[in-house]
């Protein structure tokens, strides 16, 4: 890539880095884009698709079609870099998760497109809102993303702390799990906390509920097949001197198939149930929608592994990983494959919503030059 191309993508990167959308308050990240893309020329920009999403199209005759995607919001997390000039800006919202970084890279795909004259057909820029939980793949394929924008394959990357910075992973099929948020609220009786006899205390059904969700996957999931159940939130209780009528755990729950995600959600609410009528309190499991496997398909799975080669180092042993992605509602309505660029090491606190989490501008070249070349081999595949 040309050192002006990159230190222009690096310089764009920072900027929305300093200027962080939030999941669904992507607005002024989507004016950037839009900007940014009408001053390198291009005149099919769409905007509001999906909520914030711009899909903008580049036509250089031929008749074959593809896809790329970025996704654009960021994480409701403090940033902790503040020996940086463009940590965030916003309070208590930052891009902890890279998605920066995946937006400019995708803007140099862009610029390399335009810039090149080997390739024809028609290539779909997809900056999509809402990944972060928000449900904006989704929403995009409802609102008629595939229809407004017919293409025949899509791609998308996501960048990946503790892989060499960029080196490329391909994975066979499945790149990260399938999942979805739960809350599970026990419902009891308050009182005063030195009666606790005249109560039905729910904190105490609670913290067995966290300790005993652990067996669902240990007991109840094939020991080789892949699971998560995590408590991330215990909300409950107003005052030290009383045990609360209310208290809700909110969690995540993470599989590789089908199977393993019904075994899990059933243990939920046995458990759930089962200490509810131990500790004579009420239970309520609210199982959210989530996600899907992101797996890739056989025939764009090759396709990104000779661009990968054809760009940087490549690896295709890398096992997949129990985070999720909405990708995958895109992968689940045409083909596609979605790969990992390394980001570098991820010691001290740069892994993946860390407070302290940045992207790698190195490896910007090589993201943007990936997008370009699968572009150009998709469209002239058979």
């Amino acid at each position: 890539m040309d050192p002006t191309l990159a230190a222009t993508l690096t310089g764009w990167r920072r900027h929305l880095h300093a200027h962080p959308g939030l999941t669904l308050h992507e607005g002024e990240t989507a004016a950037f884009v839009a900007a940014r893309l009408r001053e390198m020329g291009v005149s099919e920009i769409a905007e509001g698709v999906g909520g914030h999403g711009v899909v903008a199209t580049l036509r250089r005759g031929g008749n074959r079609s593809v896809g790329l995607r970025g996704d654009m919001d960021a994480l409701p997390i403090a940033e902790q870099n503040d020996d940086v000039p463009w940590r965030s800006t916003v309070p208590g919202v930052m891009h902890a998760c890279g998605h920066d970084g995946h937006t400019a890279a995708l803007l140099g795909a862009a610029k390399l497109l335009l810039d090149d004259a080997s390739w024809s057909g028609t290539v779909h820029l997809v900056f999509q809102p809402a990944e972060e939980g928000g449900g904006g793949a989704k929403r995009m394929v409802a609102e008629g993303l595939f229809a407004r924008f017919p293409m025949e394959r899509i791609f998308g990357w996501h960048n990946w702390p503790g892989l060499p910075a960029g080196t490329i992973a391909v994975h066979e099929r499945a790149v990260m799990a399938a999942g979805c948020r739960f809350e599970v609220a026990f419902e009891g009786h308050a009182s005063h906390a030195a009666l606790p006899h005249l109560s039905r205390d729910p904190m105490v059904a609670a913290g067995h509920c966290i300790v005993a969700l652990q067996s669902v996957v240990a007991r109840n999931l094939d020991p080789l097949a892949g699971g998560v159940v995590s408590i991330t939130v215990v909300q409950g209780g107003e005052a030290q001197n009383q045990i609360p009528h209310l208290v809700t755990l909110k969690g995540t729950a993470r599989w590789l198939d089908a199977a393993a995600g019904r075994a899990i959600e059933e243990g939920v609410r046995r458990v759930a149930a089962g200490i509810a009528a131990t500790f004579g309190v009420a239970a309520a499991v609210n199982w959210g929608p989530g996600v899907e496997v992101t797996a890739n398909h056989p025939a764009e799975r090759e396709l990104a592994a000779e661009a990968a080669a054809a760009i940087g180092p490549l690896r295709r042993d890398v096992p997949p990983a129990m985070t999720g992605e909405d990708f995958s509602c895109f992968v689940a309505e045409i083909p596609g494959a979605f790969v990992w660029i390394g980001n570098g090491p991820a010691e001290g606190g740069r892994e993946l919503h860390n407070a302290r989490y940045d992207f790698n501008d190195a490896i910007l070249p090589v993201a943007s030059g990936f997008l370009a070349e699968v572009a150009k081999r998709a469209l002239r595949a058979g």
